[in-house]
Order: structure tokens, then sequence, then C-alpha cells
């Protein structure tokens, strides 16, 4: 089933349906300036937590098959090894060893 907020209605209050049932809410603030979610891009690999690339197996114009070793990250004293996501080339590499990387960092593309 799908969820989805329809329109206003004049009293401010906005239909949440949920699984076929029919609420009326007013949503917060916070809530409506949230960003909005979009479908992930497997073909990018984005840092899921803040670290530092310790070591980078790939180049650009590799070929990688799916769940082949791209890297390595450290975070909160943990070595995280990424591996691919899809298989195919990988277009650019945007992190090298050293390199310290925030949450959603857009890493490695792979075409």
């Amino acid at each position: 089933m799908e969820n989805k907020i329809n329109k206003n209605d004049p009293d401010g209050m906005k239909e949440l349906i949920i699984g076929g049932d029919v609420y009326k809410t007013r949503l917060t603030k916070k809530y409506e300036r949230r960003q909005k979610w979009t479908k992930p891009d497997k073909n990018q690999v984005i840092s899921f937590i803040p670290g530092t690339v310790r070591e980078v197996f790939v180049r650009e114009g590799d070929m990688v098959k799916a769940d082949d070793k791209l890297m390595v990250l450290e975070a909160m004293k943990m070595m995280n090894t990424i591996y691919a996501p899809v298989s195919g080339k990988i277009k650019s590499v945007l992190v090298k060893a050293g390199d310290r990387t925030p949450k959603g960092t857009l890493m490695i593309v792979i075409e």
C-alpha cells in the first residue's frame, strides 16, 4: 500500500493515508522543512558514517564486479571495508588515502 499526504483542508488539517487508513493531522514546521527522501543511486558509493579513508583498491577505469573490495574506511576505531554495490567500470574516485570524509560524502562513482 502507498502512503501519502493529501492537500490541506481549509482548517489547516492534512489527510495522511497509511495502508489505506485515513487520518487528519497538522504537520510540524520541522516535518515540512525536512529533506525529502530520494531513491539512492546504486552506482554511487557514499560514506555512511564520518571517517578516514585508509586504503583505496581501485582507480578510474578499473572494472569491478559486485562485492569487489573498493576501499577501507576507518570510523569509530573500526576498519570498514567498502564493497562495490554493482558491477561496472569505475568512473571516478573522489577520495584518496588519508582523506577525512563526513557522512554523506560521494567517494566513488561506478558506470
